[in-house]
């Protein structure tokens, strides 16, 4: 039927009717906030990012305490990043399969207070004294900025697998592996497996690319790189099919939600992964998407109701859950 029998503003003309026919909402449940867990911190002494306008690295007992706040606002899950002293770095990431490590306490802690799911990421480079996300090696690959480096692959799994089973001991309920190694989901799963952790669930990286939407991350938990830079490892922009690829082998290695990163540049890589997979789809909105937002926000260029759309446009690409440092702000609309 076309015009006048068909008036498509009849679905439109009030906020109840609009409310009604909408076709795609976001919910708690779909949202997991990123929090940072700095060691060395006293209580109440949280420290603002600088590059991340209202974000926050805490002390291991306020970040309790505000995912207990979130938590009675509805929201459901969690995924901590852990930040450990500059001193205790060294080169294979030791303080990231620590036990007592920062971001061990903090699973326990948040499992002993709340109800939340709790993500662990599972990467060295805020770990490591160099910075890379895997073991490194002098020699062989000549980088962009002209660097001599290589991160050695299968090194790096044996050491991706021993933070995966802290996590594990620590009581998280899913692990998170973001190194972009190959063949890091199987490691996992295997190593998982044999310690009696199969329904620690995987959500990979599936597509992580290497984006400059990072950097106010890597300011956040002291992780740019010291030499060249992560383009070996992390996917190349100007690539889709490649994200098929590679979460077609996360998929046989085990992997139980695949993740794009970023979310917002990529839409179309999420909208692929919905369409050819039927595992959950998770996106990362990541610190990049988050400040530039807010900064336009600050300066008056966008008005708050961006956030929202922002989100949205994540959902209706295919996402079933989404991580963003929003949350906070959706949790107090909705």
């Amino acid at each position: 039927m076309n015009f006048p029998i068909t008036r498509m503003r009849r679905l439109r003309q009030s906020p109840q009717i609009r409310d009604i026919v909408r076709e795609t909402k976001l919910n708690p449940e779909d949202l997991i906030y990123p929090i940072f867990v700095k060691e060395g911190l006293k209580d109440e002494e949280k420290e603002e990012i600088a590059t991340m306008p209202d974000e926050y690295r805490y002390s291991l007992d306020d970040a309790v305490e505000f995912a207990k706040k979130l938590e009675k606002k509805g929201l459901k899950s969690i995924i901590i990043f852990g930040i450990p002293l500059e001193s205790k770095k060294d080169n294979i990431g030791s303080p990231a399969f620590d036990d007592k490590g920062i971001v061990q306490k903090a699973i326990r802690k948040m499992k002993e207070e709340t109800n939340l799911i709790i993500i662990s990421d599972v990467c060295l480079c805020q770990y490591t004294s160099h910075g890379h996300c895997g073991i490194l090696k002098s020699g062989i690959d000549i980088n962009d900025s002209g660097e001599t480096i290589e991160v050695l692959n299968d090194e790096t799994l044996k050491y991706l697998a021993k933070v995966a089973l802290s996590h594990a001991n620590a009581g998280a309920d899913i692990v998170a592996p973001s190194d972009m190694m190959d063949g890091r989901v199987a490691a996992i799963r295997e190593t998982l497996d044999k310690n009696d952790f199969e329904n620690v669930l995987i959500m990979s990286y599936s597509a992580k690319y290497a984006s400059t939407f990072y950097a106010p991350f890597r300011e956040a938990v002291c992780s740019a790189p010291s030499c060249g830079d992560r383009k070996t490892y992390q996917m190349d922009p100007a690539n889709s099919i490649e994200a098929i690829r590679e979460a077609e082998l996360d998929i046989v290695e085990g992997a139980d939600i695949l993740m794009v990163k970023p979310a917002l540049a990529y839409l179309d890589i999420i909208k692929s992964l919905d369409d050819n997979f039927l595992l959950p789809i998770a996106a990362y909105n990541v610190s990049g998407e988050y400040s530039m937002i807010k900064a336009g926000i600050k300066l008056g260029y966008l008005e708050e109701e961006a956030i929202m759309e922002s989100l949205l446009s994540i959902k209706r690409a295919g996402a079933d859950l989404i991580i963003t440092h929003f949350a906070p702000y959706v949790l107090d609309k909705l």
